[in-house]
């Protein structure tokens, strides 16, 4: 089986640009997609809905999430399991997709709640399974730039600056 060699992930955070570098799948994905690939594991059977942006304030790893930034109103953010929410591989949204270089993008602005206090400098962000607590965590990256939000100030995601890679042949 061909190995997952890449993610790209260009990241705007505060609606400024900020480029990160990728990390990777995480341990538990390579897993989960192994298994429903190869191994005839349901692939539905354990997917959620929705997957939930979460920023970090320390490094997270493919074993390990980093510290998730805590209080002044800071929470994950959902981005549906869709064909509307993330841009197909050709580009646009709403149909399977049949490009060729295997990077797809979220479709909407992701933004995070406004801040009531100031939140811990973001370092990495991640892409995690559940709103809040305990979660698995599905690929991680830090930003080349950390990020303070302050009170008053909302972190967003532009239009396809959270972007994946699988496989850049």
């Amino acid at each position: 089986m061909k190995t997952i060699k890449n993610f790209i992930l260009a990241v705007s955070l505060l609606l400024i640009s900020v480029s990160a570098n990728a990390l990777g799948l995480a341990d538990y994905t390579e897993n989960f997609v192994v298994d429903a690939l190869l191994r005839g594991t349901g692939f539905t059977a354990t997917t959620p809905a929705n997957y939930y942006v979460a920023l970090y304030s320390t490094a997270c790893s493919d074993s390990a999430m980093g510290t998730e930034i805590t209080g002044g109103s800071y929470a994950r953010v959902a981005i549906a399991r869709s064909q509307a929410a993330w841009s197909a591989t050709q580009g646009g949204t709403g149909v399977a997709s049949s490009g060729t270089n295997g990077t797809v993008g979220n479709a909407g602005i992701i933004s995070f709640p406004a801040a009531t206090a100031d939140w811990p400098s973001a370092s990495h962000w991640g892409l995690v399974d559940t709103a809040s607590g305990a979660a698995n965590q599905i690929v991680c990256a830090q930003l080349t730039s950390p990020r303070t939000v302050t009170t008053g100030s909302t972190a967003s995601f532009a239009i396809n600056a959270l972007t994946i890679q699988i496989d850049s042949n």
